[in-house]
């Protein structure tokens, strides 16, 4: 079969391979399989402690890892090149599954964190084919939006998993309370807790040129929104603030748009892409991939995006574990046990509006002892919560035998 796309604007080879492969359009692999599926960038820096296990401990097998989304796709591919094999992950129609499954005929299927697809686990189930949900999360929001809209189809998919390894007894609970029956559900803990967080030092040392001696305040993982809050708030206190801003949004294709916010409010920006020295800019911007980690160890102080708006927060935990001080808005709900936990022991600040954030990263420049503390309760934090890797590679093997032991 030749699939002719006439999408228009759109006929580069890249996506016609990416269609193809959602379509089920791939190839037959002989070699045994493990497949895991991490639907987009952050799901996948959170799987790498986990897939690199299974790569040495099932030296037999050919690690398949598919994503969703391109960013996702290109940081496998620039992580692992040829040590694994990567696909896009297919559409979830009962045809394409079926064929999809039939090419790969994994030994079992682990799918992170939120990815549940009905058809793909029924298809799976049907086959005898082991499927793990690991590192499993539901935010009482979900919940409540699964019983309203899909709550017997979301139950019977869930029960069709062969086990669910939930982050925290809030996401197991509301695993139980859509319907998934006790002994399918086990709280194996957050694998972002045991993620490997070396930074690169190249990247640091190039950071460290453009920046110079300069405080930096990060604000990583920005969404639409958050960015004019935090330029507009930035405008009322530059004069009081000595420190370079570093705004990463959380999606590439919107740097221009970003980048155009900060020159239309004539602000002196330059692009980590370009080199440019920052020795006097007002705002970095971070339109470089994979810099995340290096960008959290040259900063004084970090804000995480995607929750002044209704995202629901983006990963506390890599700040954490380089011990910086983290602020975060009112809307954290993909993290709220995270959340509460670093606000009960003094390891975070959280904010309600780009206004207070702002008074925070003031109060915190200028007080270089709170940060410490901050940094140092947070770094404290992720290492009492370390742990859930090994929980969730044994019960693996339970479902996948191998002859080696485990070692973190």
């Amino acid at each position: 079969m030749i699939l002719r796309l006439t999408i228009k604007g759109i006929k580069t080879p890249k996506f016609r391979q990416r269609i193809n492969e959602r379509l089920g359009l791939i190839s037959k692999i002989k070699t045994p399989v493990i497949w895991v599926h991490c639907v987009s960038m952050g799901e996948f820096k959170a799987a790498i402690v986990i897939i690199d296990q299974l790569i040495k401990q099932y030296p037999n097998h050919q690690l398949l890892i598919t994503t969703t989304t391109s960013t996702g796709s290109d940081a496998v591919i620039n992580h692992y090149q040829n040590k694994v094999l990567h696909l896009y992950f297919p559409y979830d129609l009962p045809l394409i599954v079926r064929c999809y499954i039939k090419k790969i005929n994994p030994k079992i299927c682990l799918l992170l964190e939120t990815e549940i697809w009905p058809n793909l686990i029924h298809e799976l189930s049907k086959n005898n084919i082991p499927t793990l949900l690991i590192n499993a999360r539901l935010s009482q929001q979900s919940q409540e939006k699964y019983q309203k809209f899909t709550s017997n189809l979301i139950k019977q998919a869930l029960n069709k998993l062969t086990l669910i390894a939930a982050q925290n007894q809030n996401s197991a609970s509301h695993f139980i309370e859509l319907g998934v029956q006790n002994n399918n559900v086990i709280m194996t803990g957050n694998i972002k807790f045991d993620q490997n967080t070396k930074p690169n030092t190249t990247i640091i040392n190039e950071l460290q040129a453009i920046i110079g001696k300069r405080k930096t305040v990060i604000f990583a993982s920005t969404h639409e929104g958050e960015e004019t809050q935090i330029i507009n708030e930035y405008l009322e206190h530059r004069h009081t603030i000595d420190a370079l801003l570093v705004i990463i949004p959380r999606h590439p294709e919107r740097f221009d748009a970003v980048y155009k916010l900060a020159q239309n409010a004539n602000l002196n920006v330059v692009r980590r892409s370009e080199n440019q020295l920052a020795k006097n800019a007002q705002i970095l911007l971070g339109d470089s991939m994979g810099e995340m980690m290096p960008y959290f160890y040259i900063a004084d102080i970090v804000f995480m995006g995607g929750s002044l708006n209704n995202t629901g927060g983006h990963n506390m935990l890599e700040p954490a574990a380089l011990a910086k001080p983290i602020i975060f808005g009112p809307n954290v709900f993909n993290f709220a046990e995270i959340s509460s936990d670093l606000l009960e022991q003094s390891a975070a600040i959280q904010i309600q509006s780009s206004v207070s954030l702002f008074k925070k990263i003031i109060m915190l420049l200028n007080d270089e002892k709170q940060c410490k503390v901050l940094g140092s309760n947070a770094q404290q934090y992720l290492c009492s919560k370390q742990g859930a890797v090994k929980n969730t590679l044994h019960l693996i093997k339970k479902f996948l035998p191998c002859n080696f032991t485990f070692t973190i």
